[in-house]
């Protein structure tokens, strides 16, 4: 799938960020600008988190058929499951909020498929957090290579006939909203000493996918960073108030963490032991098509509703006019 550039080959990576389906939309843009470019197909590796792994294993899932994104457009503008997953998580005694979510995942996207159908297409990591560990968690398959499960303290298990739709389920459990995914050990036999993992959101560890990116350092030339999460904006009435002060202590985390991964990245490549990182986000003016459009995007809601066409519109038009503006700055090799 390697890309030739000066008649080298040249592995691409793409990392998807979390932010609910306005994220999922944002990274549809992007996918549809690098078909545009010819790279969509020569993409080597994705790293999927909440909304990026709907994205993301979606597009692995249905890997070679030419509607794939057109059905993940109608998807997002059609299906809201939050509210449904919580409400029918509630009234089931038999079933968690997850579970709803995961059978909604199922349901509409994948039927049934397992990690062993994402065989054809680039390998793909789709991400969590290990409650137990503190570390990513990923599920990942694809690349003419073994299906796994696990972290890289635990260790992996071959995991073929794991259902997609609970790995991105347990990738995008937001909490409190919905409740981890517990793996027993009939699942998950790992090689540490805990008796069972809990997994959540793999935003909570990191939401840009990072992690697998630099670990795949040595076989990767490019990575495309699609930051669909939500920006830190100025406050301009910070809270006084002790409940708020969590949250807001939480979202300067998130950004500070956001500004480690890049400089991560961007320290690995300028020391000749990272791929060159090719990073945007939802936020950005540099690249918006049409003025406003950065405000409009990153003022939509992270959450699992349907978007109206409006948003829609500017969301992919978002996603795709930055991916391009940073590969014909930086990397012009590609489509030259």
């Amino acid at each position: 799938m390697a890309v030739q550039v000066g008649g080298a080959s040249k592995r691409i990576g793409l990392a998807m960020s979390g932010g609910g389906f306005r994220a999922a939309a944002f990274h549809l843009g992007v996918m549809r600008k690098l078909k545009d470019l010819k790279l969509l197909d020569k993409l080597d590796l994705l790293s999927c988190v909440s909304g990026g792994s709907i994205a993301g294993a979606f597009l692995a899932a249905n890997w070679a058929k030419a509607d794939v994104l057109d059905r993940l457009d109608t998807y997002l503008r059609t299906k809201s499951i939050a509210v449904s997953s919580v409400i029918g998580g509630v009234l089931d005694p038999f079933a968690t909020r997850l579970d709803k979510l995961a059978e909604s995942y199922d349901r509409d996207l994948f039927h049934e498929a397992t990690l062993h159908d994402l065989a054809n297409g680039p390998r793909v990591y789709l991400n969590a957090t290990n409650l137990a560990t503190g570390n990513m968690f990923f599920f990942v398959a694809g690349g003419d290579k073994p299906e796994e499960i696990g972290d890289y303290e635990l260790g992996v298990v071959p995991a073929g006939d794991f259902r997609i739709s609970r790995a991105v389920a347990a990738s995008s459990a937001f909490p409190p909203v919905f409740p981890p995914l517990r793996l027993m050990p009939d699942v998950y036999a790992h090689g540490g000493n805990v008796e069972y993992v809990t997994l959540c959101d793999g935003g909570v560890y990191d939401n840009m996918g990072i992690n697998p990116v630099v670990r795949a350092r040595a076989a990767l030339d490019y990575v495309i960073v699609s930051d669909g999460g939500k920006p830190f904006a100025i406050d301009q009435h910070p809270t006084d108030a002790g409940t708020l002060v969590l949250k807001a202590a939480l979202d300067i985390m998130m950004e500070q963490i956001r500004g480690l991964e890049f400089d991560r990245l961007q320290h690995r490549h300028l020391a000749a032991a990272g791929p060159k990182p090719l990073w945007f986000s939802i936020d950005s003016k540099e690249g918006e098509v049409q003025p406003g459009d950065a405000a409009f995007a990153s003022a939509i809601g992270t959450n699992l509703r349907a978007l109206s066409d409006d948003e829609m519109n500017v969301l992919s038009r978002q996603g795709g006019g930055l991916v391009e503006s940073r590969i014909r700055r930086y990397a012009p090799e590609l489509v030259a």
